[in-house]
């Protein structure tokens, strides 16, 4: 039997067209913002509180986890229904000086991220393929700027979601090791540490990885762009008629997507606590670094599921912090911008993804240890949320933004909570700084 192109064109149209209705397919920006929060640097961050703490710093992910997803649905919904991403929001009912501020610290902590991020990636590609992790580094850099500027947005957006699948890696790990279910859930949900100046810097780091900027903008802008594809959906200010589904689509799309992402962050430190931590490896200064110590204590299979997942959550976290850099960008300075653009029409929207993304391949080569790059990034971005966050809730709380669609009074306190409770850490950690 003889198999023709035409017969391989028609099996992959089948294919696509199979893709394209599949679920999975179907899902919101919600569950690739919340994978983009699982970047290689929240993976280092997150193995470093398992190696060195076990399980005593489980209990940090049920507790952000409905602050994070408060903060995040209020974000999304501030697009859909004024038809603007956050920094067009902002522009409109704030000084020029609260915008650029913001949009400059944004892009800043933003482009630290990505170079911590795409060093991940390349020092994993060079343990799993042997060659050199400058050479890996610049291979996935080149993969994430060809496929943001040239592929489409409804394309493009259905590759990241099956990117998403790359956390299950994870949860595979702890199928290769015992561990002590029991215990694993009393400190998730009951929570005994010894509060210290390094488990305190711990909590800060991860709450700062955890609810970061970057997700802010990503999410109220991909709302956008879908508006802009999809014909038969209007801004909720223009046409309310939609608001209950849409409305409905973004809470379920926004808390599962959290739900995902704070479960995987609880897979990291699991793993990490019940092999590295249980072998008495206690300093983990990169997510690279986790990988390759795994594979004597739980085999090449658990290596791999680790590494694999590196790479792929570093696919989805890398396109979304130069993202998220460009729409703020364009936003406040009033370009043309949209991923379902193309080059020549938003020149500067992707000038400034491509940008973000070589500077961070070019800090490859400056000596600058990781560890310091996403220290210094966790700092930044504990500081610029608690500005943001606030102004954020107060355009969700106006009439002048938001029509009859401001956020509900259990939004806000969480949405309040949040912030408070990111004040407190920014100012835990500027505090250890000058101290």
């Amino acid at each position: 039997m003889q198999f023709s192109l035409g017969d391989a064109g028609r099996y992959s149209a089948r294919l696509w067209r199979r893709v394209r209705r599949h679920p999975l397919a179907r899902i919101g920006p919600g569950l690739i913002t919340g994978v983009a929060d699982d970047d290689p640097g929240g993976i280092a961050t997150y193995s470093q509180a398992g190696a060195r703490f076990g399980f005593e710093l489980l209990w940090t992910m049920p507790f952000a986890y409905p602050l994070m997803a408060a903060v995040q649905t209020v974000c999304a919904t501030i697009g859909r229904v004024t038809g603007k991403g956050l920094a067009a929001n902002i522009r409109s009912q704030f000084p020029p000086g609260v915008l650029y501020f913001t949009v400059a610290l944004l892009v800043i902590a933003n482009t630290l991220n990505i170079a911590a991020d795409v060093a991940a990636m390349g020092e994993v590609g060079a343990l799993i393929t042997g060659y050199d992790r400058h050479w890996m580094t610049a291979l996935f850099v080149v993969v994430s700027i060809l496929l943001q500027v040239f592929l489409p947005y409804h394309r493009y957006v259905n590759f990241l979601k099956w990117l998403t699948l790359s956390l299950l890696a994870y949860a595979g790990v702890l199928f290769t090791v015992e561990v002590p279910w029991r215990q694993v859930l009393v400190s998730s949900f009951w929570p005994r540490f010894e509060l210290t100046p390094d488990s305190a810097a711990m909590v800060v780091g991860i709450l700062g990885t955890t609810i970061s900027p970057y997700l802010f903008f990503w999410q109220a802008s991909q709302e956008v762009e879908d508006l802009r594809r999809r014909v038969d959906v209007r801004p909720l200010l223009e046409a309310p008629a939609q608001a209950a589904h849409e409305l409905r689509r973004i809470r379920w799309d926004t808390w599962s997507g959290m739900f995902y992402s704070n479960l995987t962050a609880w897979f990291v430190m699991l793993a990490t606590a019940v092999t590295l931590h249980a072998a008495g490896i206690t300093e983990i200064n990169t997510a690279a670094e986790a990988a390759g110590a795994l594979r004597p204590l739980a085999g090449d299979f658990a290596f791999l599921l680790f590494a694999c997942g590196i790479i792929g959550v570093g696919l989805i976290g890398v396109p979304v912090l130069a993202g998220a850099a460009a729409y703020a960008t364009a936003e406040a300075f009033g370009w043309s911008w949209g991923l379902e653009k193309s080059v020549s029409e938003a020149p500067a929207f992707y000038a400034v993804i491509a940008g973000s993304v070589l500077i961070g391949l070019g800090a490859q080569y400056l000596p600058i240890p990781p560890l310091k790059a996403l220290f210094w990034s966790a700092v930044v971005n504990g500081v610029v949320a608690v500005p943001l966050m606030v102004v954020i809730l107060l355009l969700a709380a106006r009439k002048t933004v938001m029509g009859a669609f401001v956020a509900s009074r259990g939004m806000l306190c969480l949405g309040w909570l949040a912030t408070a409770i990111m004040a407190t850490a920014a100012g835990v950690m500027l505090a250890t700084l000058l101290g």
